[in-house]
């Protein structure tokens, strides 16, 4: 997500554990676009010419343009094997477009290295800057659709919310429990939510997105015209884009409503399914902001975590 504002820091909750500096926690490798052009002409013969990085992405895509002139969008992922990304993010992203679901084609599916590449189609629009109602509504239409879209599908693996045990390269849980006092609490809540729920796999036969941020989201005229970013899609319960979304917004200035309106959604959820998705937006946002930006930034988000840890 992209960096938001910060509002101001709590006020002293007592001594804090030992802290080591951010420095010491590893940090997520982001997207050397030209590099990764040339290992994919390499592997593919297709030569795309970078035109620049997007703007608010914290790995990174870059865009691209196909040597008859088409725009496109250069995506990366690290660690991933071709065949788990097509049966996985791809086989989601598949199945929701043959819904209608505006989501973009991929065009190009290649191993560069270690990462799977791929390049997808440049889909119209902007990224939705302030979220207001009418916009809100087509988004929970959006999710709406998400249902069911992976009944039948049960090769298809489901969310891991990594609430026992470290993600890859995101939600880690001992720079929670090193980095202060508040972070500390929120761990040891996360852990309660993780004994409560053994198996990390969100059930459910939902198309799940897993980082549905405005930021994602695009629009034109007062229309939504996409969906971007699918790299982590898996399935599950779409409840978790929803606590996504709510994360989405913090910090921002949406429209009259919007807010209040989103948490009377979530509070609408299973209470265990919404402590889950909680706990794991929680731990991700508050461990990519020990290991990626400021103490502010992480008191920010420690500051929303703590609305339903109670």
């Amino acid at each position: 997500m992209a960096r938001p504002s910060v509002p101001p820091a709590p006020p002293d909750r007592g001594p804090e554990p030992p802290a080591g500096p951010a420095a010491d926690w590893p940090r997520v490798a982001r997207l050397d676009a030209e590099r990764v052009t040339e290992g994919l002409f390499r592997a593919t013969g297709v030569r795309l010419l970078v035109l620049g990085p997007f703007a608010g992405g914290q790995v990174g895509a870059a865009r691209v343009r196909w040597p008859d002139g088409r725009p496109a969008v250069l995506k990366w992922r690290p660690g991933v094997a071709v065949a788990a990304f097509r049966r996985g993010p791809l086989a989601v992203l598949e199945a929701l477009r043959a819904t209608g679901y505006p989501a973009p084609a991929t065009e190009l599916l290649a191993r560069v290295d270690d990462a799977v590449v791929m390049v997808q189609e440049l889909l119209p629009g902007s990224e939705v800057a302030r979220l207001d109602g009418g916009l809100l509504t087509r988004v929970l239409g959006l999710n709406a659709a998400q249902a069911d879209v992976l009944a039948g599908r049960p090769e298809v693996p489901s969310v891991n919310l990594h609430l026992a045990a470290d993600g890859p390269g995101f939600c880690l849980h001992e720079p929670l429990r090193r980095h202060s006092r508040r972070s500390l609490v929120l761990a040891d809540w996360i852990a309660e939510v993780a004994a409560e729920h053994p198996d990390d796999l969100l059930p459910g036969d939902d198309a799940v997105h897993f980082d549905f941020h405005p930021g994602n989201l695009l629009a034109a005229g007062g229309a939504l015209t996409g969906v971007v970013d699918w790299d982590g899609a898996a399935r599950g319960d779409r409840a978790l884009d929803l606590v996504t979304l709510r994360f989405g917004l913090h910090g921002q200035e949406p429209g009259p409503g919007v807010v209040d309106r989103l948490d009377a959604v979530l509070a609408g959820l299973p209470a265990g399914t919404l402590r889950r998705c909680w706990a794991h937006m929680s731990l991700r946002m508050v461990d990519w902001a020990i290991r990626h930006h400021t103490p502010s930034d992480v008191d920010h988000w420690l500051d929303l975590a703590e609305r339903r840890t109670g």
